[in-house]
Order: structure tokens, then sequence, then C-alpha cells
């Protein structure tokens, strides 16, 4: 695959560290699953579009209505933009556009839009078609706009970037119960594998090798692949953010601070993390585990606590609840090491914000964390099932201040290398090599009609011109109608398993 910056394309040598002035004023229609602080996907995309408002990039962004409590709009008028209008058009536009779904039950942060036409998600935000689209880890939203994409003609086919930072058929094989999680997680890999395939996506950014090895094996053109990785946020999360009166809070008798950020849900890898824990204890350290995360949906929040009801009455695992910004930067500054289960990540970016917290991690070698984590420099990888083995380096670091010490300072190091500037630089550079591509294919389109008619070639006549346009509108129309239907269909087997989860969670919940 690439190299790490991954900055020579199209025969050119992009400076990251400089933003594309040719993408001031251009119109982007960024679509995401989510958006705000809710969870690493969300905060990584919100980044990206306040730095590309920042720089004077048109941005509308299109995202299911928020269903849960937390704060997560920033609107756009906290970065002036050009007028959205197109000139002349008279329709009303709107920079960012909430659309209605499905919050799902184990995790209401996140939705199945309800069905919608990409045409009026043009008209709601530029008035007429963008210059690109950007899909933030495309899921039920995305899907729908890339299929309705591959229905038009060529000269209508807006570029599309796409950033996968999310491992739905992963998450289906653990979510759901036999058989739904053998056919969600194929489903996942057929739709991902089609749609990523069309000419209309021409670049896919991923964050991780296990995220390239999955779209390898899905059959998309290696070509069309870059790496992204993330950034950090150095100054936010930081070894200066250490609280001594959390530390005082959290171990009063000098204990070993553990921390643990993630969402309260089953595929974060608590199971994992429980069995670790009980077997620290087992060995006689005195620790205390600091569980930072939370869910809407209480019945799953209620399982994981479950997990850790013995650890929790010996008072060795503290949940923190959802935490963001300064109180967040001090959860991580305050711990003594940074433990991570999760197999499913494709990044980890909670692994990131450890290190520059100067907070060694050991993690399970799987997924993103693998190429975050430098072994025996700033943390440990451990084979993922190997309880015993992520016991044995808790301990090693528990035991050896001085060997932390060497890993926190690496930590910092390697962190403060990475910076959301040069990420979001490179997300931006991509966005204009695509439209810089579409000009020049549209360019070739009306050369090769130019030399038609100056060769004395027929020309349509107004009735053909006619037919042809209603003879396409019919055929796109119709394909379109299948696309979404077999993409219903598929979400109809996903939504079967989740209904059963939820009623699941409701049994569960009037027993106790």
């Amino acid at each position: 695959m690439g190299s790490g910056e991954d900055a020579i394309q199209d025969g050119g040598i992009r400076d990251l560290s400089v933003f594309p002035g040719e993408l001031r004023g251009q119109r982007i229609l960024l679509c995401t699953e989510s958006f705000g602080p809710v969870n690493g996907v969300s905060r990584t995309t919100l980044m990206l579009v306040n730095h590309l408002r920042e720089n004077g990039a048109n941005v509308a962004v299109v995202a299911p209505r928020n269903h849960t409590k937390v704060n997560i709009f920033v609107p756009a008028e906290s970065h002036p933009q050009p007028s959205l209008a197109l000139p002349g058009s008279g329709v009303p536009v709107s920079p960012d556009v909430r659309i209605q779904g499905w919050p799902l039950p184990y995790n209401p942060e996140l939705s199945v839009v309800y069905p919608v036409r990409l045409s009026s998600l043009y008209q709601r935000t530029f008035g007429g078609p963008p210059d690109v689209i950007y899909l933030a880890s495309p899921a039920s939203l995305g899907f729908q706009v890339l299929l309705q994409l591959r229905q038009q003609p060529r000269a209508r086919q807006v570029p599309v970037l796409c950033n996968f930072q999310t491992d739905l058929a992963g998450y289906c094989g653990i979510l759901f119960p036999a058989p739904f999680g053998a056919v969600g997680t194929w489903i996942f890999q057929q739709v991902e594998g089609f749609l990523f395939r069309h000419p209309s996506v021409r670049i896919i950014f991923y964050p991780s090798r296990f995220v390239a090895r999955y779209l390898l094996g899905n059959r998309v053109p290696e070509r069309k692949m870059r790496l992204l990785q993330r950034g950090v946020d150095t100054r936010l999360f930081s070894p200066s953010r250490r609280s001594d009166a959390l530390r005082q809070r959290l171990a009063p008798h000098g204990e070993i601070v553990l921390i643990c950020v993630a969402r309260l849900a089953g595929e974060k890898g608590f199971g994992f993390l429980a069995a670790a824990a009980q077997e620290l204890e087992t060995r006689g350290l005195n620790f205390t585990l600091y569980v930072v995360g939370g869910n809407r949906n209480k019945e799953v929040e209620a399982e994981v606590h479950a997990l850790f009801a013995d650890l929790q009455g010996r008072g060795r695992v503290v949940f923190a609840g959802l935490r963001v910004g300064e109180d967040l930067a001090a959860a991580y500054a305050s711990a003594d090491v940074f433990l991570h289960c999760s197999v499913t990540e494709t990044f980890g970016l909670v692994v990131l914000e450890s290190l520059a917290s100067g907070v060694p991690v050991v993690a399970r070698d799987e997924g993103g964390p693998s190429d975050i984590v430098d072994h025996g420099v700033t943390g440990f990888l451990v084979p993922p099932a190997d309880v015993g083995g992520f016991a044995d380096k808790v301990m090693l670091l528990a035991a050896d201040k001085e060997l932390r010490g060497r890993f926190r300072d690496a930590a910092r190091r390697q962190a403060c290398e990475t910076t959301w500037n040069r990420i979001n630089n490179k997300a931006a550079w991509g966005m204009m090599d695509a439209i810089e591509e579409r000009q020049r294919q549209l360019a070739a389109i009306r050369s090769h009609e130019r030399s038609r008619r100056e060769d004395g070639r027929p020309v349509a006549s107004l009735y053909g011109l006619v037919w042809s346009r209603v003879h396409d509108s019919l055929v796109v129309n119709f394909q379109l109608v299948v696309g979404m239907a077999i993409i219903l269909a598929s979400w109809s087997v996903i939504g079967v398993g989740l209904f059963l989860i939820t009623v699941g969670m409701r049994v569960k919940s009037l027993r106790s």
C-alpha cells in the first residue's frame, strides 16, 4: 500500500502543510452518519468540517437528526461561508440539513436513515448539484447516495470521496445472534464492494492496514485507496491536564489508575476487559479501573455495568459516564495505563488521544490500534484472545515506574508528530484532485461532441433528444427503484435483528 504520507498523487507533490487554495468557494456536500463529539468517527468529521469552513470551502452537512441529549450540532454560522444559493435559483437552501431516521437500539447516536432522494439533498443544500461529495463512514445515508449516483448519466455523476471509518460488517458479526450476524456481515461486504467499485467513487480513504485488507478483499481497486490516518489535538490532550484532585479520588491509597475510554457497548470488548480486570485482582494488583463512556440506551449500559458488578462493589471499578473536552482530557492525563480492548476499531482515536496525554497503552493486537501503538516503545500489543498476556503487560507497567516514564515520553513525542492540520489538508487535496479530474472528463466529453458536429456526423433531432432524455429518465428511475428495494430488503433483514435485540433488552429490564 501507499506510504505513510501518501503525498505524491497525479504526478505532483502535495505540500500537506498548505490548504489547496483552489478549493476555496467550491461546493462540498458532506454526508455523515453522525456529527459532533459523540464518538471518534463523528469527532473526526467535525474537525474536517471546521477546517474546510475556516479555509473558505463551501460545506453543507447532511446528517441524521440528533437523538441524543448531548449538544453535537455546530452551526455553519460559526464559520462564515460564501452564499450557498445558485445564482438566480430562488431556492431556499441551508448549509446544514438534518434528516429523519430510526435510532439504533444499542447506539441511539446512530440512525438508519429513511429513504431520501439525492436530488432533494441537492436542492436543500446548494439549490443544485455540488462540486464534490464527501461521505464520512458511509452506511444507511451514504449507501443511498452512492446507489443513486451510479444511476446518473456519466456527465452528471458528481465525484465522490469516501472515508471508511466504521467496520459495519464486523459489528454485525459481534452484535447480532446467529444467523443474523453472518447474514448481516455478508450483506455489508457485498453492498460496500458493489458501491465502492463504481467509477463515481474517485477516492476511498482508509485509516489502517486492517481496513486496507478488508477493502482489497471486497475487490475495491487499490488505485482508489489512500491512507488517511487521524490527528490529535495535542493542546487539549496533554500530560499537563493531569488532575491531582481526580487522582486523589480514584487512588487515595496509591492505587495504579487504569483507564478505558469507549462507548459502553458489546462490540467495544468489555467482556474481555472484565476478564482482564478480574485476572489483575486475582494476581493482587492494587488498581482502580476508570471507565469513561456511556450509552443512551440504558439497557445496554446496564449490561456492561453488570460485567463488573463484583469489582465495582469492591471499589476496583469506577464508571465516569460520558466526558468531553477538558473533562475527558483530564481523565486521560490522570491515569497511569490505558487499556484498549475493542477488536473492531478501524483506527482507534482514543488510543492516539491517550498517547498525546502521555499515557502508555496496552491493546489487543487487532484493527487500527495495531498501527498506532509502537510495541515496546509507547505501549504493548497482545494477541486478541490472550487475557493472561494482557494482564502480564499491565502488571509489568504497573510495577515499573521508570518504564512507564519512558513510554510516557515516547508516547507524547509520537502524538506530537500527528497534527489535524496535515490530516485535514490531505482530505482537502483529495477533494481538489477529484474536482479537477471531473473537469478534465467533462472537457473531454464536450470536445468529443464538438468534433462530431464539426465532422458533419448526424446530430440527433429534437424528437430524438427528447425521447432519449425520457428513455434515460425511465431507465434511471427503474434502476433506482430496484437498487433501493435491494438495499431496503438488506436493511429489513438487519432490522429484524435489531428488533429482536430491542425486545430482548425490554424483557431483561422488566425482569430486573
